[in-house]
């Protein structure tokens, strides 16, 4: 119970990945029990600063790749949590090919600075070709850089949008969704808050799921456990929103296949 057994101590980088090493330094100095972190910078961040403290990392994908871990079974070391692998890049494309049969041309929105970028672009390139589909890849780091992506989707007559998850477009989830609207383009999410801003579709992990998971392991470690010894998880629970209003206003009707797989349907 917090401020009776135990003491949280937050940090919060404001979507600014070169904060991350500061804040990780700050946390260590403070000698905490252990280090929860959510994405793969704050998580490499926690690992350089130290290599004694406990991290449980929460949201990051593909570790193993990212040189986080040398194992999912055993992680070793001091770092431990869960892992959202990169198969739901393809699945996002999947739907958006339900949505739109004649799809042949997809804008993909990254943030370079996002380690975990990488392997998601690997991934939507490999659905791609099984789906018969070009990939557009843009670039923004910034809300600005975010309106010029836009202009080129435009420009290049993108027929989709998928929105790769990143911390500074969580922060600019309402101008991102209206972006997509205005320019004519189904879109489809990795975060829940994008459809409840106007945005059409969400798949992803259940990331408050996640992070209890997480806090299993907090608790397993500050009662003696080794984060070495504690196997990476991987999501049980992926869900998939729709917003029929949104599909409305764009001339979109959703296959009834794809309304009953759904996990909620926003009217």
């Amino acid at each position: 119970m917090e401020g009776q057994n135990i003491a949280i101590e937050s940090r919060w980088a404001e979507g600014k990945y070169d904060r991350y090493p500061a804040l990780a330094a700050d946390l260590v100095r403070l000698k905490v029990g252990a280090i929860v972190t959510v994405g793969g910078a704050a998580t490499q961040a926690a690992k350089q600063a130290t290599r004694t403290i406990p991290i449980v990392m929460s949201v990051v994908i593909d570790p193993l790749g990212a040189g986080l871990v040398p194992s999912l079974a055993r992680p070793d070391g001091n770092v431990t949590g869960l892992s959202v692998m990169t198969e739901g890049v393809g699945k996002q494309l999947e739907a958006l090919k339900e949505v739109v049969p004649k799809l042949s041309r997809v804008a993909v929105l990254s943030n370079p600075a996002n380690p975990g970028s990488a392997p998601q672009l690997r991934e939507a390139e490999i659905a791609a070709r099984a789906l018969a589909l070009r990939l557009q890849f843009l670039q923004a780091r910034d809300p600005q850089e975010i309106d010029s992506a836009f202009a080129a989707m435009t420009k290049e007559r993108a027929g989709a949008l998928v929105v790769l998850a990143d911390a500074i477009f969580t922060n600019q989830v309402k101008q991102i969704a209206e972006l997509a609207v205005k320019s004519r383009l189904p879109s489809m999410y990795g975060l829940r808050e994008y459809v409840d801003a106007g945005g059409l579709m969400v798949y992803s992990p259940d990331t408050l799921e996640l992070e209890r998971r997480a806090a299993s392991y907090v608790d397993k470690i500050l009662k003696g456990a080794k984060p070495g010894d504690l196997p990476i998880q991987q999501p049980t629970k992926f869900e998939l929103v729709i917003n029929i209003k949104t599909a409305k206003v764009l001339g979109l009707t959703i296959p009834p296949s794809l309304l009953l797989r759904a996990d909620q349907v926003i009217e």
